[in-house]
């Protein structure tokens, strides 16, 4: 763990300085509209994504307890308004930013949320567990993040989720280098001091590391985000060897990457390099470590993890120490499709009939060209059906007999490259008797 600030300001009672400074810059800055966002979430296949990325074997089910751990300006009422049937609970330490999300619980009416100013390491009090625990960009700002996640397990269902996002060391290079230059000059967060950060940042030179991620994000020219970024009183950052240890010695094991197919060998364009097939013979978190040093610039780490004593081992299906088969078990799992997915069908490369692009996706090389057959299976999800049962109905059309191999190892790499998920919760044990 990387650790980036200065710890030894003074602390208040309500959450320390981090609180003080979340009061003064509330973060996500406030907004009052979410129609827009209902509307995003009115699909629901894309709620059964977000609930099979957590839980790809078991049934999928609406009525969840889920706890918006750092909650800010808006998280927990986003999360209430997109799942009306769940029970949402936020928390935060910033007044300011409960108030904001209190008035968008009365605006669209959210009687599904309930709201509480206290700190993530006294989430016991709360009195409850939680099927989902929702807890990004928060972890790396507490003074000690051991404390928060032992607690966020503390209050998690045996079988439930936790959703994570962490900062990543290698990625936020040009942040923590403008952080230390503000720290220098002594640069406050008084509205005179970030106007003035901000004519400097507009001289950066390009070749600084930061300068892409100015590019990159509109949201860096708004006074508290630029604040939340490089004023912050204290933050750290994770590699991804600091992140496994991280959560396995607080009593978690890691799931699956949130998007994994930058972190993936076999993904993009480092499939295709000399180093392809020795990358491939490493564990899976010596792949993930190594390919994070490869990429450079991820600045995010979003993943899921679980209890290390959650009562199925099988909830992070397709993953293993080194392996990514998934087998005949996956003609039984039925695909459902991303959200953001496209299939461009313009300036192609050679023999392709299709490029599918994942827009969520910030690396240009993760896309995956597919042929005529591979677009008439992808076109052929529609979240009801199997695998088996899709290539069964293309295999009438193909032209091509017995195309169940290629058919699978082609929904193997759906999923690593994110443009899919699996509901892997129907049983699958026929249609593996019935291909083996």
């Amino acid at each position: 763990m990387t650790e980036r600030a200065n710890q030894d300001s003074p602390r208040t009672e309500a959450g320390d300085e981090v609180g003080v400074f979340y009061d003064d810059h509330p973060y996500p800055p406030p907004i009052a509209d979410l129609d827009r966002y209902r509307e995003e979430w009115s699909d629901p296949h894309r709620l059964r994504v977000e609930y099979h990325l957590l839980w790809p074997t078991t049934a999928y089910r609406q009525d969840l307890e889920i706890l918006v751990a750092g909650c800010g300006t808006s998280q927990a009422a986003k999360h209430a308004l997109r799942q009306p049937a769940a029970r949402v609970t936020g928390i935060d330490i910033s007044e300011t930013s409960l108030l904001h999300t209190r008035e968008l619980k009365r605006s669209y009416g959210l009687k599904n949320l309930k709201v509480r100013q206290l700190p993530i390491e006294r989430a016991q009090e709360l009195g409850c567990r939680f099927d989902k625990v929702v807890c990004t960009g928060v972890l790396h700002h507490l003074a000690d993040p051991d404390a928060g996640l032992r607690s966020l397990r503390a209050v998690l269902k045996q079988d439930g989720a936790l959703y994570l996002m962490l900062y990543a060391a290698y990625g936020r290079t040009g942040v923590y280098m403008l952080q230390e230059y503000c720290r220098r000059l002594g640069v406050g967060t008084s509205g005179s001091e970030i106007e003035d950060l901000l004519a400097v940042l507009r001289a950066l030179p390009n070749g600084h590391p930061l300068a892409p991620v100015l590019r990159g994000s509109p949201d860096m020219r708004r006074p508290d985000a630029l604040a939340d970024a490089l004023l912050h009183p204290r933050d750290r950052a994770f590699t991804v060897p600091q992140l496994f240890d991280f959560v396995e010695r607080n009593g978690c094991r890691f799931g699956r990457w949130y998007r994994q197919a930058q972190y993936l060998p076999q993904c993009g364009a480092l499939s295709t390099t000399p180093h392809a097939a020795r990358l491939a013979e490493l564990p899976a978190r010596e792949q993930y470590a190594a390919v994070e040093l490869y990429r450079g610039t991820i600045a995010r780490h979003s993943f899921i993890a679980y209890r290390h004593d959650h009562p199925d081992e099988n909830q992070s299906i397709g993953t293993g120490e080194g392996t990514w088969a998934f087998g005949n078990r996956l003609l039984g799992y039925v695909p459902i499709r991303r959200p953001r997915t496209i299939c461009v069908q313009k300036n192609l490369p050679p023999g392709a009939a299709g490029v599918l692009i994942n827009q969520a996706h910030t690396y240009s090389d993760l896309i995956l060209p597919i042929d005529l057959y591979q677009k008439r299976l992808f076109h052929a999800i529609d979240g009801r059906r199997t695998i088996a049962e899709i290539v069964d109905c293309a295999e009438k059309h193909s032209g091509e007999p017995r195309c169940q191999a290629r058919a699978r190892a082609f929904f193997e790499r759906l999923w690593w490259y994110d443009q899919v998920v699996f509901d892997a919760s129907k049983n699958a044990t026929a249609v593996e008797t019935a291909h083996e």
